[in-house]
């Protein structure tokens, strides 16, 4: 149908400048801020762009509803300043029938959003955290320079001079911060340490010469110390035994099924399933709340509707929290779609009703 054909081209092409537009706004800030931690330091500045390559699927499935909802938006307010929505209706389609015609545009979004959320956001999740997790074990030897302490986690190192090949260091000091009460911290003092090669390692290992080595107790007036002339240093993460919200945002569809009994699981597992189903609330709202007079403007209603939409994903972050805490079930995403779905249906059924309450609340 030509009207069809009109109103996806349409969609497609304002959604996806809104899209572009937006991931550009909020991806330029994110860079903005990596490269002031490559500034002082704690970054290497070569994995600046793969660091963002890999958050931007998470971005998209924030941006992705958003910016297809003021597609929508803009779209639809175009018809109704243009008279072309006036022209559709007295040829016997009505604005509801528009939007049974975009529905197959929205389920197609809601397909690429799912596809997102399912597997490329955690993919490059993984991707991010373990690029994340060598550059944290890296860093202290990698970006170090000369005359100052670089810190990296629990991690402080310090050394005077250091090779062009970033391999070979000289007069070290290295500290690391205690992570459980009762273990001391260490200090190690060296004349020389050298990059240890290991295929397949994430780890940082050194050889250290000529140094020594203390044990420090917080609180306590007691010490170790040990010298050596050669001493191996590995420095490696510390894995957490409990899931994390973020641990749970990179994991596979197959392994949240696994733990569905985990509350922290499970609401990333309704997350993914249910916040796709977004894009048809979208379609909805949009429907209902684009309508405007040609004297107001197509813009007249796009902030108050963006917000009311920002709203339903606000909403189902919260109970993502709360589901993570045990306080909800996994039923109350469901529970808000279809509460936000049930009353945008009211309002399109009942065409007359807003102009009404607005007329009503203006005496």
């Amino acid at each position: 149908m030509i009207i069809r054909r009109y109103l996806v081209k349409q969609v497609i092409e304002t959604s996806l400048v809104v899209i572009a537009l937006l991931t550009l706004i909020m991806m330029g800030g994110r860079l903005i801020k990596y490269f002031g931690i490559a500034a002082q330091g704690r970054l290497d500045a070569s994995i600046l762009f793969s660091i963002v390559g890999y958050r931007l699927p998470e971005f998209l499935t924030l941006i992705l509803p958003l910016g297809f909802f003021i597609g929508l938006m803009l779209v639809f307010g175009r018809l109704y300043i243009d008279h072309e929505m006036a022209v559709l209706n007295s040829s016997g389609i009505s604005r509801n029938h528009l939007a049974r015609l975009l529905l197959p545009l929205t389920i197609a979004f809601l397909a690429l959003q799912m596809i997102l959320m399912v597997w490329v956001s955690p993919w490059g999740l993984r991707q991010y955290e373990q690029l994340s997790s060598t550059q944290a074990v890296r860093t202290g030897f990698d970006l170090v320079r000369p005359k100052e302490f670089v810190s990296s986690g629990v991690y402080t190192i310090y050394a005077s001079d250091l090779s062009e090949d970033r391999k070979n260091l000289k007069d070290i000091v290295f500290y690391q911060r205690a992570e459980k009460e009762g273990k001391p911290n260490v200090v190690i003092l060296a004349r020389e340490a050298t990059r240890v090669e290991i295929p397949n390692d994430p780890a940082s290992v050194v050889d250290l010469i000529d140094g020594r080595r203390y044990e420090l107790y917080p609180g306590q007036p007691r010490y170790t110390q040990a010298e050596f002339q050669r001493y191996r240093l590995r420095i490696e993460n510390n894995k957490e035994e409990d899931v994390t919200g973020t641990q749970a945002e990179a994991m596979r569809i197959s392994q949240l099924w696994e733990k569905r009994q985990d509350p922290v699981i499970e609401s990333e597992l309704g997350w993914r399933v249910f916040v796709p189903f977004a894009m048809i609330v979208a379609l909805m709202l949009a429907v209902a709340l684009s309508e405007v007079n040609p004297r107001q403007g197509r813009y007249y209603r796009l902030l108050p509707a963006i917000l009311i939409f920002a709203s339903l994903i606000v909403a189902l972050m919260a109970i993502k929290t709360r589901i993570t805490r045990a306080e909800l079930g996994i039923w109350a995403y469901p529970a808000v779609l279809f509460t936000y779905a049930i009353v945008t249906l009211f309002f399109l059924r009942k065409p007359n009703l807003t102009a009404k309450l607005n007329l009503k609340l203006n005496k």
